[in-house]
C-alpha cells in the first residue's frame, strides 16, 4: 500500500464517496508500528504526550524540542501513515517567522505536516507555513492549549452565535491552505454544519459521527491511561490492567524464588562450592586433599579432569574479574589485559594468601 500524503488526505470527503479517515496519536516507534499495521491513515504526534506520557496535568508544558524528539521516534518506524507533528503552545503565537522555524524543526525530524490550534486569528501563521511548502492541519472547537482562556475542557459552540463563528473559522482555515481540520468537543449538529461547509475533510474527536474521520489518543483507545476519562472516549482494550497483572506475576516469581533459595538445605554452598575450591587450592600448594576433605574422589586414572579442577578454574576466573575491576591495587604492574598474565596473577594472589595463612601472618 502506498504512502498517504497531505493531498490524498485533502481529497478524502465522505460525501464524495471516500472512506472516512482514521487518525490516532503515537509518541514512539512501537506505537507508530502498531498504528501503521492496524491500517491507520494518519499518526498525530500530539502535544497530548505531555499528559499521557510525561505526566503533566495539561498540554502546556511541552516544548518544540520535546515534540521534535517524539516526532523523530515515530518517523524511525517508517509508517505508511501520514505523520502530523503538533506545534506546542507558544510555538506559533509570536510571529510568522518564528512559527515557520518551529514548523521546520518538526519537518526536519520526520513529520510530513504540522497541526496548530485556533481559528481565523491563526491565518497569518498558516499563510507563512504554507508559503514554506509545509502542509498544515487546523484545529478548532475545544482547543486544549487554550484551557485557561476557556475555563477548562468544555464543549464549544453550544450557542448559535458560537456555532456560526466556528463555521467562519473553519472556512478561514480552509482558505488559508489547511488540508484538513480537527473538530474537538463540539455538538454533533455543529460538527455537521462545519463538515458540510468545507471542501476539506474534518476529523472529529468528541464531535459526533458526521465528520469525515475520527481521531483518538493512543493511550485512551488501548486503556493505558485511566486517570482522565473523557465522556466521548471508547476504550477498545484494557492494557493497563493486563500490564499490572503481568508485572505483579513477575514480582511474585521473584519473591517466590528468593523464598525458595532461603529454604535450601543449610551448608549447601559450603559443601558444593567452597570446600571443593579449598581442596583444589590445597592440592596446588602440596597439602593433602584427603586430610582437608576426606572421602573426595581421586583424579581419574585415565587423565580426565576432576570436577575440582573445573571448580578451581571458575574460582580463578571470578578472582580475575575482581582483580581487573580493582586494578592496579591487585595486579602487578605490566600485566595489562593479557589473559595468561591475568590467570597467573590470580593464581599468585591466591598462593600469597595461602602462604600468609600458613605462616600465621
Amino acid at each position: 500500500m502506498s504512502k498517504l500524503t497531505a493531498p490524498l488526505v485533502r481529497a478524502r470527503k465522505v460525501r464524495d464517496g471516500a472512506d472516512p479517515l482514521v487518525m490516532v496519536t503515537a509518541y514512539d516507534a512501537p506505537g507508530a508500528r502498531m498504528a501503521d499495521e492496524a491500517g491507520v491513515d494518519l499518526i498525530l504526534v500530539g502535544d497530548s504526550v505531555a499528559m499521557v506520557v510525561l505526566g503533566y496535568d495539561d498540554t502546556l508544558s511541552v516544548t518544540v524540542d520535546d515534540m521534535a524528539h517524539h516526532v523523530a521516534a515515530v518517523a524511525r518506524a517508517k509508517p505508511r501513515s501520514l505523520i502530523v507533528g503538533d506545534l506546542p503552545w507558544m510555538s506559533y503565537h509570536v510571529s510568522p517567522e518564528e512559527t515557520v522555524r518551529n514548523a521546520a524543526a518538526l519537518i526536519r525530524r520526520g513529520a510530513q505536516a504540522v497541526k496548530l490550534e485556533g481559528g481565523a486569528k491563526r491565518v497569518p501563521m498558516i499563510d507563512a507555513i504554507v508559503d514554506a511548502e509545509i502542509p498544515v492541519m487546523g484545529h478548532i472547537g475545544l482547543t486544549p492549549q487554550s484551557v485557561h482562556a476557556m475555563g477548562g475542557f468544555k464543549v464549544q459552540g453550544r450557542k448559535s452565535e458560537a456555532a456560526l463563528r466556528l463555521v467562519d473559522d473553519a472556512k478561514a482555515l480552509q482558505h488559508a491552505g489547511c488540508f484538513s481540520i480537527v473538530l474537538e468537543g463540539v455538538p454533533d449538529a455543529v460538527a455537521r454544519m462545519v463538515t458540510d461547509a468545507l471542501d476539506i475533510p474534518t476529523i472529529g474527536i468528541g464531535a459526533g459521527p458526521h465528520c469525515d474521520g475520527q481521531v483518538l489518543v493512543f493511550h485512551d483507545v488501548l486503556g493505558i491511561e485511566d486517570r482522565v476519562a473523557p465522556k466521548f472516549v471508547r476504550r477498545y482494550a484494557s492494557l493497563k490492567d493486563d500490564a499490572v497483572t503481568a508485572l505483579a506475576a513477575f514480582a511474585d516469581d521473584v519473591w517466590q524464588l528468593r523464598k525458595a533459595e532461603a529454604r535450601r538445605e543449610p551448608g549447601a554452598v559450603e559443601r558444593h562450592i567452597l570446600r571443593p575450591v579449598r581442596a583444589a587450592q590445597a592440592e596446588r600448594t602440596g597439602t593433602d586433599r584427603r586430610r582437608l576433605d576426606p572421602g573426595r574422589r581421586e583424579r581419574d586414572p585415565h587423565g580426565r579432569r576432576d570436577p575440582i579442577d573445573r571448580l578451581f578454574r571458575v574460582a580463578a576466573a571470578m578472582h580475575i574479574r575482581r582483580a581487573v575491576a580493582a586494578r592496579p591495587q591487585h595486579l602487578p604492574r605490566g600485566v595489562g589485559d593479557d589473559r595468561d598474565g591475568l590467570r597467573r596473577a590470580a593464581v599468585d594472589a591466591q598462593q600469597q594468601r595461602h602462604d600468609r595463612s600458613r605462616s600465621g601472618r
